[in-house]
């Protein structure tokens, strides 16, 4: 593998003069590492950026944060190339609170443009550059210090490289027409990671409560937004507060005091005391007429339902096959479901997907 100069920024002088030498800077490489093992949020532990080929390396440990390149990456002028961004825009979001202005992902490109599904930086390189990349340091420890020269090296790499992959998968989508694709799920990206919030209706994964009477589900809906915002809150994670198979129990046999609560809470490492009280008082609170307003959970399909899944799954496969472009990218399975059980038009399938499924899709219902 050939060695790459790069800079390593530790102190805000050197981050802001990184910044001021490259103010007309349109195109900028952008990579993270981060580590969760122990909390909700992720820890960024580095980042990386080429600007017009110079390649930094940010530390965001000693440098507390990384706000110094906010305006940049803000910049709607400006667009930040990633690659399959959706982890590390979540860990840019407490140092970048802005966001970031203009995205480029080039794991969807490459989906758009005839490299298939789920391509891995690694792989992609390899396909347009010939380079072969290593894989080694991907399971490291980017918060000890110091990194070594292996993780230094493996970590620049990660964005020497998209300057060329922006060029030829741009390209490629202009030569397909599909720009306006690739821009409107990249804002779609954005404008996930800018928000704070969780899943409004959580219950609808839970497939098993499907025949539980309706207080009930409306019950197990408040313990997961509960779950949700404690986790947020303590910033530990979802299971180490409240695991799945504890909710389905609380909610099914709630706990009838602190005690109880504590014997059945085995192995909850993030439930202490504050948050039992807390969960007791959620699990047996009487349910407000509000709370039994919300999102059925979608029941096993029947026969018929079945059917007509899989004829629009094949409709789906058909059109994919027709475009060259992976059945995943254009619908996922769960967003067919949703509109045989809901009869209304998924948002996740609105925009371009919409163009090209409505008429064959609504055939089937």
């Amino acid at each position: 593998m050939e060695s790459r100069v790069h800079h390593w920024i530790a102190q805000p002088e050197a981050a802001a003069a990184l910044v001021a030498r490259h103010g007309a800077t349109r195109l900028i490489g952008l990579d993270t590492e981060f580590m969760r093992v122990d909390s909700f949020y992720p820890r960024l532990a580095l980042v990386q950026v080429n600007l017009d080929g110079e390649v930094a390396l940010l530390d965001p440990l000693a440098l507390r944060g990384v706000a110094g390149l906010g305006p940049l990456l803000a910049d709607a002028a400006n667009v930040c190339i990633m690659h399959s961004a959706s982890e590390d825009l979540e860990a840019l979001a407490e140092a970048v609170p802005a966001g970031l202005g203009r995205l480029f992902d080039t794991q969807i490109a490459a989906a758009m443009t005839g490299f298939g599904a789920g391509l891995s930086y690694q792989k992609l390189v390899a396909a347009v550059t010939g380079v072969d990349l290593p894989k080694a340091e991907t399971r490291s420890d980017w918060l000890r210090r110091p990194l070594s020269a292996e993780q230094l090296d493996y970590a620049a790499q990660d964005v020497v490289h998209l300057a060329a992959l922006h060029a030829e998968l741009d390209a490629r989508l202009a030569q397909r027409e599909r720009r306006a694709w690739h821009e409107e799920d990249c804002r779609r990206l954005l404008q996930k990671a800018r928000s704070r919030d969780g899943d409004d209706q959580p219950q609808r994964g839970y497939k098993t409560a499907a025949e539980w009477p309706r207080e009930r589900q409306a019950l197990l809906r408040r313990v997961l937004l509960w779950r949700e915002a404690t986790a947020r809150r303590i910033d530990k994670p979802r299971p180490w507060l409240l695991d799945d198979a504890h909710i389905l129990d609380f909610v099914t046999r709630p706990p009838h005091d602190t005690d109880e609560l504590l014997a059945r809470a085995k192995g909850l490492r993030a439930l202490r005391g504050p948050q039992r009280e807390e969960l007791l008082a959620v699990l047996q609170q009487p349910l407000e007429d509000s709370e039994l307003d919300f999102a059925p959970i979608f029941p096993l399909p029947t026969p018929a339902q079945k059917r007509t899944i899989a004829a629009m799954k094949d409709a789906v496969v058909a059109i994919a096959a027709d475009l060259e472009i992976p059945d995943g990218l254009l619908c996922a399975r769960r967003h067919i479901e949703t509109f045989v059980f809901d009869q209304q038009w998924p948002e996740a399938l609105e925009g371009w997907r919409k163009a090209l499924l409505f008429d064959a899709l609504s055939a089937k219902l």
